[in-house]
């Protein structure tokens, strides 16, 4: 295969850009409709492109392993569930930052789930990564004693959401010893869409003909992020365009200031730079297997999936 840096990069960078608007429209709506409703459109919407891919590489729902896609479902939607609450009542930028903290709690997680043994270099990565998140913690008051409890409880909660998409990106990787991606993907959106319409009679808003016209677009940029991500990883070996899964900071930030009047604070900035510059530390000295491991928990912590 011939690798194409700068295709890949662009791509890949692009597919971020979708994920933060995406991100941003969950906001818009997630103080009117379920979140559930939020992520049955979602995943409903995203599937035409899943398919679209599917038919491009081979379509395969054959599996051998369908409580395995099951299980990584309903973590991926507990996960999905975690990321509307959160970016709802938290500015796109600072969700986003705590959200790449998954794969810093890859690497703890990997220890009693997989039996590996991280090297110093990402024991000290991971180090350097939850100190940005405390520094986070700080310039928002949370470990003051007259903090809201709201504010912490959804503080740890963005912080926990990394834990979980870690399990996710986990579960992807042991499901990928014998089933391609298009079939994780597959089952992916056929299964979250199902398990999301089955509670829709209980909890069902009627929406306006915006938010109506924000959850198909919110689809629309899921499945789009989706298809700009696998076309990057097909462009250029995933180490090299790795660390531009990154520039979604810069889209989340951007879009929160012009469509939420959301300014970073220093203290934001701070950890930001602690916790990506431990991911990218980790993305650098690890080998290709793991490196795509590392990779792929930024894409999934940033589409929460």
């Amino acid at each position: 295969m011939k690798h194409d840096l700068k295709r890949g990069a662009l791509l890949l960078a692009s597919a971020t850009f979708f994920i933060a608007a995406l991100n941003a429209l969950q906001k818009l709506t997630g103080t009117r409709l379920p979140a559930l409703e939020i992520i049955f459109f979602r995943n409903l919407f995203s599937l035409p492109f899943v398919l679209l891919i599917a038919f491009r590489t081979g379509m395969v729902l054959r599996t051998h392993h369908f409580s395995g896609h099951l299980t990584r479902s309903v973590v991926g939607l507990i996960s999905m569930i975690m990321i509307v609450i959160t970016v709802t009542r938290l500015p796109l930028a600072e969700q986003q930052v705590l959200s790449y903290t998954q794969p810093l709690f890859l690497v703890l997680l990997s220890i009693p789930l997989l039996g590996e043994r991280p090297s110093l270099q990402r024991w000290i990565a991971v180090l350097i990564g939850f100190s940005g998140v405390v520094i986070v913690a700080l310039g928002k008051g949370l470990l003051n004693t007259n903090a809201t409890s709201v504010s912490t409880i959804i503080y740890l909660l963005a912080l926990a959401q990394g834990a979980v998409g870690a399990l996710t990106t986990m579960q992807i990787r042991q499901l990928s010893a014998t089933e391609a991606s298009t079939t994780i993907s597959l089952w992916q959106a056929i299964l979250m869409t199902l398990m999301t319409a089955a509670p829709l009679p209980f909890i069902w808003v009627t929406p306006g003909w915006q938010d109506g016209l924000c959850l198909v677009v919110v689809g629309a940029f899921a499945g789009i992020a989706q298809v700009l991500q696998t076309e990057a990883f097909a462009s250029a070996q995933v180490s090299a365009i790795g660390p531009f899964a990154y520039t979604g900071l810069l889209w989340a930030a951007l879009i929160g200031w012009l469509g939420f009047g959301e300014i970073p604070s220093s203290a934001m900035a701070a950890g930001a730079v602690l916790i990506i510059g431990s991911g990218v530390w980790m993305l650098r000295h690890d080998r290709a297997t793991k490196a795509r491991s590392t990779v792929a928990a930024t894409v999934e912590a940033a589409e929460g999936s």
